[in-house]
C-alpha cells in the first residue's frame, strides 16, 4: 500500500533572464544553484536548478529562463506564489536585505503567522514565511546569507482556483493530505478570496499547498513569471506507479513516467487547470557531479551530449558566481576575469571617448542601475565629459554589508573592483589618464570607489563618494593630493557616522585633499549641495586638463 504524499517536491517557474535570475536566487536569496542543465524538451533554454547545499525535495525552485519573454499576468487555474520558511527572528534582516535590493516588501499575516511579500525580478510572488518548526535538511555552508538567517526550504505554495472543492478531492481524496484550515485571504480581499490549506504526510519542509477560491475571476496567462507547475514528492518508482493508476482511474488523465535524470516524474492537471507533477525522490542532484561541484557546469542526458558544442553555444552565457565561472554562451569553463566583464553592460553618456580629454565614472548603489545615476550627467551639464556608469549584475555590486567580513563579500568585491580597474584601463588606452578621471558612487557604489582609489593609490583627477566609506581601513601609498568630496548623514542606517569619519581621516593620511561633509539629518539620498560641490570639482578639472 502506498504511503501518502509528503509534501512538495520542486517548483517551475518561467523566467526572462538567466544571469538576472541566477543572481536573484543564488546571491540574494542565499540559495544554491545546485544543477545547471536544459529543459529536455527544449534543449536550447537552460533549465536551473536553487535549493539547499544538495537540493533536497521540498528546498528546489526551478527556472526555464526564456530570454526576453513577455511577463506573464496572475489568474485562475494556476500556482501564483512560493513561501520559503525563514526564523522568525530573521524577517525584519530579510525585509532590510531585499529593500535595500530595490524590492518592494510588503507584509501581511496567515493562519496566525507573518509573511512578507515580493515579487522576483520576473514578477513571481515569493513569500518569506515567519516559522521556527522548519529546518532546512542540508544547510549550505557557502551561502551568502548568514546561517542564523538563511532559508529553510520551502513552507508552501499558493494556487489560485475558482472552486477549491477540486483542489480538496485531489489532495485529500487521492493524494492522502489533510485539510487544516481555511480563513478569508488578504492578498485578495478585494474579490473576496478564501484560502484553504492542505498540509502534506511529511515531517520535514514543505508540507503545505493553499488553494485561494476567487469566484468567478479571469484566468492566469502564461510568460515569464508565471509558475509552470507544482511537483509533489513520492518515495520511489513502484509508489509513483501506484499513483499513476490511481489518478488514470480517477479520470486525472497522467502522463506516463518522463525521466528527468534527476527524478522520474509524472504530470496531470486538475479541473481548475493547476498543473501538477509527482516526482521521485531519488536519485538525486548529485547523481552525474559530486556535491563540492554541484552547478559548476553545465550537464546534459546521454541523449544529448553529442550535441554538446552546440548547445553550449545556444544558451546565453551565466556566471555562477560560487565558483567564478562562465557557462554556456561558448565561454563553459572560463574563470571570470575583469577582461571578460570589463564591457559588460556599462552605459555611456556626454563626449565620446575619442573626443574627450575629462571623464568621469559613476557607480550606482545596491538597487540601483548604471541609467539611474547616469542622469546626474544631466544635472552637472558639463560638456567636456565622457560619462561612464557600470551597471552590477543583480543591481548588486557584493551581496552583505560593506561592514561585513570581507571574505562575506568574495569573490564580488574582487569582481567589482577588477571591473572598475577595467574602466581606467580603457579610459588610459584612449589617452584619458587617472588625472583627469573623476570617480564618483553613491552608496554601495561609493563604498566601491572609495575602497578602489584606496587600494590603487595615484593622483586622481577627483573622487566624489556620495554616501559611503571605506570597505577596509588598511592601506598605504600616496594619492598625491586627489581631491575628495565626502557627503553623509549623521544618522545614516547604512553608513554609520563613525565609519565616515574613519573614512575621511585615513584618505587624508594617504595624501588626499578631503572636503568631508555632514548633513545633519539627511536620508539616505543625495542633497543639491553635494551635486554643487562635485560640479565645481569637475569644473576645475576641466579647466586643468587643457
Amino acid at each position: 500500500m502506498k504511503n501518502p504524499v509528503q509534501g512538495l517536491h520542486h517548483v517551475t517557474v518561467m523566467a526572462a533572464d538567466a544571469q538576472r535570475n541566477v543572481d536573484f536566487y543564488s546571491v540574494l536569496l542565499g540559495q544554491r544553484m545546485v544543477k545547471v542543465t536544459v529543459n529536455f524538451d527544449d534543449p536550447g533554454t537552460y533549465h536551473l536548478y536553487y535549493g539547499d547545499h544538495v537540493g533536497s525535495p521540498g528546498t528546489v525552485m526551478t527556472h526555464f529562463p526564456w530570454q526576453g519573454a513577455k511577463r506573464g499576468v496572475r489568474g485562475n487555474g494556476e500556482a501564483v506564489a512560493t513561501a520559503y520558511s525563514a526564523p522568525s527572528h530573521s524577517l525584519p534582516y530579510w525585509q532590510d536585505r531585499l529593500t535595500q535590493d530595490g524590492f518592494k516588501v510588503t507584509q501581511t499575516t496567515r493562519f496566525g503567522q507573518t509573511v512578507l511579500n515580493l515579487e522576483d525580478p520576473d514578477g513571481t510572488w515569493i513569500e518569506l514565511v515567519g516559522d521556527d518548526g522548519m529546518q532546512v535538511p542540508h544547510p549550505w555552508p557557502d551561502a551568502t546569507v548568514p546561517h542564523e538567517h538563511a532559508l529553510h526550504g520551502f513552507h508552501s505554495v499558493t494556487l489560485w482556483v475558482n472552486d477549491h472543492q477540486p483542489i480538496h478531492d485531489l489532495l485529500v481524496g487521492q493524494l492522502g493530505f489533510r485539510a487544516v484550515g481555511s480563513e478569508n485571504d488578504e492578498l485578495t480581499a478585494d474579490v473576496g478570496g478564501v484560502r484553504h490549506r492542505y498540509q502534506g504526510a511529511g515531517d520535514g519542509v514543505g508540507l503545505y499547498v493553499d488553494a485561494v477560491e476567487r469566484k468567478g475571476q479571469p484566468r492566469g496567462s502564461f510568460g515569464a513569471g508565471s509558475i509552470h507547475h507544482v511537483a509533489l514528492r513520492t518515495v520511489d518508482d513502484t509508489e509513483q506507479a501506484e499513483y499513476l493508476t490511481q489518478l488514470r482511474a480517477a479520470g486525472y488523465g497522467a502522463t506516463p513516467v518522463q525521466d528527468r535524470q534527476y527524478f522520474h516524474s509524472i504530470y496531470f492537471r486538475e479541473p481548475n487547470g493547476v498543473l501538477f507533477e509527482i516526482a521521485t525522490d531519488a536519485p538525486g542532484f548529485p547523481d552525474d557531479e559530486p556535491v563540492e561541484r554541484l552547478g559548476s557546469s553545465l550537464k546534459l542526458p546521454a541523449w544529448f551530449e553529442n550535441r554538446r558544442a552546440d548547445i553550449e553555444r545556444r544558451v546565453p552565457r551565466i556566471v555562477n558566481r560560487e565558483y567564478g565561472v562562465e557557462i554556456g554562451g561558448g565561454t563553459s569553463g572560463q574563470a571570470t576575469t575583469a577582461a571578460a566583464t570589463r564591457n559588460d553592460n556599462t552605459l555611456h553618456a556626454g563626449r565620446a571617448l575619442t573626443d574627450a580629454r575629462v571623464a568621469m565614472i559613476l557607480v550606482h548603489g545596491r538597487g540601483g542601475t548604471a541609467a539611474d545615476i547616469l542622469t546626474l550627467s544631466e544635472q552637472w551639464n558639463q560638456s567636456a565629459y565622457a560619462y561612464l556608469a557600470p551597471q552590477a549584475t543583480g543591481n548588486t555590486w557584493y551581496p552583505q554589508s560593506f561592514l561585513a567580513p570581507v571574505q562575506q563579500n568574495q569573490p564580488y568585491l574582487d569582481q567589482a573592483l577588477a571591473r572598475l580597474d577595467g574602466l581606467m584601463h580603457e579610459l588610459a588606452e584612449t589617452g584619458i589618464s587617472a588625472d583627469r578621471v573623476i570617480l564618483g558612487g553613491f552608496s554601495q557604489g561609493a563604498c566601491l570607489v572609495s575602497e578602489y582609489v584606496a587600494r590603487h593609490p595615484k593622483r586622481y583627477g577627483g573622487v566624489a563618494l556620495l554616501s559611503g566609506g571605506l570597505i577596509t581601513l588598511q592601506h598605504q601609498g600616496d594619492l598625491d593630493g586627489t581631491p575628495i568630496f565626502m557627503g553623509n548623514s549623521d544618522r545614516d542606517a547604512h553608513i554609520p557616522h563613525a565609519r565616515f569619519e574613519e573614512s575621511a581621516a585615513l584618505l587624508a593620511d594617504l595624501g588626499a585633499r578631503v572636503d568631508a561633509r555632514v548633513y545633519p539629518g539627511m536620508p539616505h539620498t543625495i542633497v543639491q549641495d553635494e551635486l554643487d560641490a562635485v560640479g565645481r570639482m569637475m569644473q576645475d578639472l576641466t579647466l586643468r586638463s587643457v
